[in-house]
């Protein structure tokens, strides 16, 4: 009977402490760091991937055929116009416009004597002292050796034009890049090119907009403020400021259909020729807008799946598992993280600009992100926070 009882009081004991659960810890605080957002105004510039282009460039190809006697240049060197590059062999041309004078000469001296013959003969056609047929002839020949003297003038200047393109000269002041024939070689009307040679001061830098920008930069170059030059700023490959500003020069005639871009030409001078064709960069166009902005540091930002999100403190009131079920206690204040989408705008070092999604005074989360997520309870580790203006 006692043994009896003992096990009923027993399996009473193991049921209700079955039946009583034990109630969870309540959720820790996660230690943060706040920022409280400000607007104020930012200095910044849009950024755009560019390369260098020559204002002029041309391949240097030959008039005439022959071989390469003369090369009066150095390599990768400045040219002025009118400066003596390369040499073919003149020695055909030389000889062709030799003869060409010579048969000038012979021809003019044709064309005296034809003259005096009719000169004669229509003297004496005055007088009725000569054949009809003989003037007649006369004549004809006189017009003859005038044709003939007119048609060995040309072959002169032809000739005289084919021994001037034995020698190649620069068409413009420019730098010069490696000769592509060597002496002895042996070029094709046309066909071989010499060399290349471009403009270098001032130098035009490319790049690509977003047809939709194209009213603003349209309305940039016709601006007639002075100003408007330091708008426009160049980083070299090597990520350091190119010394000088530009402008726009050229926008291009037509939208591209197929990707909806445009292209937008700068011209920097270049007087130390730091710039040279076909350079990688980067054009900054100065931002206009002068109106405060909201900003925060990169890492306060957190992206997921191409979107943007920030925590934002907000006090609220949450159950105190101190106080009972009946107690008008059982509400107490809780600081709370809770994620809001945002719309980023442009990068200014270690910050960004944020165009939507919160608002002047929020309190932002700037550390301890990872330990995050909506509706998590945290604690303000900082004093009020800020970050420097770039």
């Amino acid at each position: 009977m006692n043994r009896v009882i003992f096990n009923t009081i027993l399996i009473s004991c193991l049921i209700l402490g079955a039946c009583k659960k034990k109630q969870p810890p309540p959720p820790q605080e996660v230690p943060v760091n706040l920022i409280k957002v400000k607007e104020q105004k930012v200095l910044y510039y849009d950024q755009y991937p560019s390369t260098t282009a020559a204002l002029s460039q041309v391949n240097l190809l030959p008039e005439v055929q022959g071989a390469i006697t003369g090369i009066f240049f150095t390599e990768g060197g400045l040219v002025s116009k009118g400066q003596k590059l390369y040499e073919i062999d003149e020695r055909i041309y030389k000889a062709n416009y030799d003869a060409a004078v010579a048969n000038l000469r012979v021809s003019e001296g044709t064309l005296t004597q034809s003259q005096q013959d009719a000169d004669r003969y229509e003297y004496l056609n005055k007088y009725n002292a000569v054949a009809k047929q003989q003037y007649d002839h006369a004549m004809i020949t006189l017009e003859n050796s005038k044709n003939q003297v007119k048609s060995s003038e040309q072959a002169v200047k032809s000739a005289k034009t084919n021994l001037n393109y034995a020698t190649v000269y620069a068409p413009f002041n420019g730098t010069i890049g490696f000769s592509q024939v060597k002496l002895g070689n042996v070029v094709s009307v046309g066909s071989t090119i010499l060399n290349t040679i471009s403009t270098d001061d001032p130098m035009a830098v490319d790049f690509i907009i977003n047809e939709k920008q194209l009213p603003s930069f349209e309305k940039l170059q016709n601006t007639k403020d002075q100003l408007r030059d330091s708008l426009f700023t160049f980083l070299l490959p090597d990520n350091t400021l190119y010394p000088a500003t530009g402008k726009i020069s050229v926008i291009d005639r037509a939208v591209d259909s197929q990707t909806g871009s445009i292209r937008v030409r700068l011209v920097f001078s270049n007087p130390k020729h730091i710039l040279r064709v076909g350079m990688s960069g980067v054009v900054r166009v100065h931002n206009q807008d002068t109106q405060p902005q909201l900003v925060l540091p990169n890492k306060a930002v957190v992206e997921q799946m191409g979107e943007y999100f920030v925590f934002v403190a907000k006090d609220s009131l949450v159950n105190n598992p101190k106080a009972g079920a009946d107690s008008a206690k059982n509400k107490s204040k809780a600081l709370m993280a809770r994620q809001k989408k945002v719309v980023v705008g442009q990068t200014i070092g270690p910050n960004v600009v944020i165009k939507s999604g919160i608002n002047a005074g929020d309190r932002i989360v700037v550390d301890g992100l990872q330990s995050l997520h909506d509706g998590s309870k945290i604690a303000a580790s900082n004093k009020k926070g800020g970050f420097v203006r770039r």
